[in-house]
């Protein structure tokens, strides 16, 4: 048979397709795989970021400048991602979180201990909990002006208390903030996520939007100076970077996500610390049904105010008492982490904003005829023109997203507020007792504003309620920046005694500077590795995670420029001329 004969260049052609058939199905296979074990911190954090308090900043802002404060949403969105990053990246490496870090900084110095623990640690963390505080009224308020939109007959303090019973889902989902992620939470937290963006997609398809003028939005514009633009540009800033946010992305860092070790359990009602002792027989109910069914609720019950002393409280005094995660470890799971939080909030945060504020530029700003004003908008306006002018089922949509954002963040929220009290104050208390007193401390503020406002003052609470936490921003945004700067609490042993190391091509594009004997097996040059006496476990060489100097740059601009808008917002209140 001829080497040119049309079978033989048949059966080449077969086999290099099904060559580039097997690499394709490969290489899916892969990315599908890293997808579904990494993916979960960056969805569940990206939740924060389109609140029902983002809602409101946003239709504020597009009913009164129309899209020209879309490069504030755009621009917000890359500072809550680039400090999200930090936050994975200090929870990754050092496996702790940052209310934990922030505690080993401030509770025991060697001098002025007290005045260190009590103006510092504490101050810190009542702020943290005054954040908590006004993201939770933002949530409990916008899930129940859905539940009114959705039931007109609901008075608004009923439909905070509904709202309310969401912390009932988490007693059921155990603690999110365990050794290892729970699955059937980040899978919850998706579902609401998809659900708001497939709401705001169908709405805005069903409108007239002038797309170039709404890119040209994203282009900086005289208008975010004007007066109240900048009030509502940091209202903007402080809805989209949450602070409690910062502290459940390093929590939920910490966590394994590969590992197949089982976990250690809580007691059971089989153990018999919880076993029937009073001294009764129990044998016929252990072998009833009935008596197996009183068992397992009442070991159901008990396994979830049990405390756990070791999963997320920890027990070192400072710094130097403790090494940080194996180096293994902090390569499984460190870039991963950062493609899946950086993904999550440029594919869903940046995207729900900007189409929340779209929609109101369009049909308030832009829109002639009855219902065009260039008057603040709130949530009840924006269903009321929806229905008028699209039509009730995208009213209804409307509805179903604002409650599905309300309740998903409401939810991270509450698991947020028991990661902040069990870092700083090491609170040993079960983590259902701390969910409800969390929800507790947002529920009656949220009362007593529905009871005394009503639908009116609303929307200028959700927005009063952003610029609380954008003021409150700095001081949680400084300490993760110190900590990610500082080679001392960023470096992770090296398993073995190597002597030369270079960095990667991925860490000097993320401004990481690591140390990794890999770079020598792919033949780069190689630099001497720095050795660091006195660390917890002695002398030893050490592989660098801390930010380079452009990502210390990067984090020290984001936060003059922060701190530089407080203080023109506080100002400008001060002067009564606030928005």
């Amino acid at each position: 048979m001829s080497l040119f004969s049309p079978q033989i260049h048949e059966q080449k052609a077969d086999s290099v397709r099904k060559h580039w058939t097997e690499r394709l199905h490969d290489a899916a296979w892969t990315v599908f795989h890293h997808a579904k074990t990494h993916t979960g911190v960056g969805t569940v954090c990206a939740v924060a970021y389109f609140d029902p308090g983002n809602w409101g900043v946003d239709l504020q802002a597009g009913s009164q400048y129309g899209y020209k404060l879309l490069f504030i949403v755009l621009i917000s969105g890359l500072f809550a991602a680039f400090l999200q990053v930090l936050a994975s990246r200090l929870g990754c490496v050092t496996g702790l979180d940052l209310a934990s870090h922030c505690r080993l900084l401030l509770h025991s110095r060697p001098r002025h201990t007290r005045l260190w623990r009590w103006f510092a640690l504490y101050s810190l963390y009542a702020l943290s909990e005054i954040a908590i505080i006004s993201t939770d009224l933002a949530e409990l308020l916008g899930s129940a002006i859905a539940l009114c939109l959705l039931f007109p007959a609901l008075p608004l303090w009923a439909g905070v208390l509904l709202t309310a019973s969401d912390v009932l889902v988490l007693l059921s989902l155990g603690n999110p903030l365990r050794g290892r992620p729970v699955r059937l939470f980040e899978l919850i937290i998706a579902a609401l996520v998809l659900a708001v963006l497939i709401c705001m997609a169908v709405i805005i398809a069903k409108i007239q939007v002038n797309w170039g003028a709404a890119f040209d939005g994203f282009v900086p514009s005289k208008e975010i100076f004007a007066s109240g633009g900048l009030y509502t540009s940091v209202g903007i800033l402080g809805a989209t970077v949450m602070p409690h946010s910062l502290f459940l992305g390093s929590h939920l860092a910490t966590q394994d996500r590969i590992s197949s070790t089982p976990l250690k359990s809580f007691p059971s009602m089989a153990s018999s610390s919880y076993a029937y002792q009073e001294g009764t027989d129990t044998s016929h109910a252990r072998h009833s049904l009935f008596g197996r069914l009183i068992q397992s609720t009442r070991s159901y019950i008990i396994g979830l105010f049990y405390i756990s002393h070791s999963d997320t409280i920890a027990t070192h005094k400072t710094h130097a008492d403790r090494d940080n995660n194996e180096l293994a470890f902090v390569r499984a799971h460190l870039y991963h982490g950062i493609v899946d939080v950086v993904s999550s909030l440029l594919g869903f945060a940046v995207i729900i904003n900007s189409l929340i504020l779209v929609l109101a530029s369009a049909v308030f700003y832009y829109q002639s005829g009855e219902y065009g004003s260039e008057s603040p908008a709130s949530l009840f306006d924006a269903h009321t023109l929806i229905k008028n002018t699209i039509g009730k089922p995208a009213a209804l949509l409307f509805a179903l997203a604002l409650l599905a954002a309300g309740q998903s963040a409401s939810i991270v929220a509450t698991v947020a507020g028991q990661s902040v009290s069990e870092g700083f104050l090491r609170w040993k208390v079960s983590p259902v007792i701390r969910r409800l007193l969390t929800r507790l401390l947002g529920l009656i503020p949220s009362i007593i504003v529905a009871v005394a406002v009503g639908p009116t003052g609303i929307n200028t609470l959700l927005v009063a309620s952003q610029v609380v936490l954008s003021i409150v921003l700095p001081f949680v945004t400084f300490p993760l920046i110190y900590l990610t700067s500082s080679k001392r609490y960023m470096s992770v042993r090296k398993p073995t005694p190597e002597s030369n190391v270079t960095s990667s091509p991925l860490d000097v594009v993320s401004g990481i500077v690591t140390r990794d004997q890999e770079a020598i097996d792919r033949g780069s040059a190689a630099v001497e590795i720095d050795t660091e006496p006195g660390r917890a476990t002695g002398e030893g060489e050490f592989v660098d995670f801390s930010s380079g100097k452009i990502m210390i740059g990067l984090g020290y601009g984001i936060w003059l420029i922060i701190v530089v808008a407080n203080v023109y917002v506080i100002v400008t209140l001060g002067m009564g001329q606030g928005g």
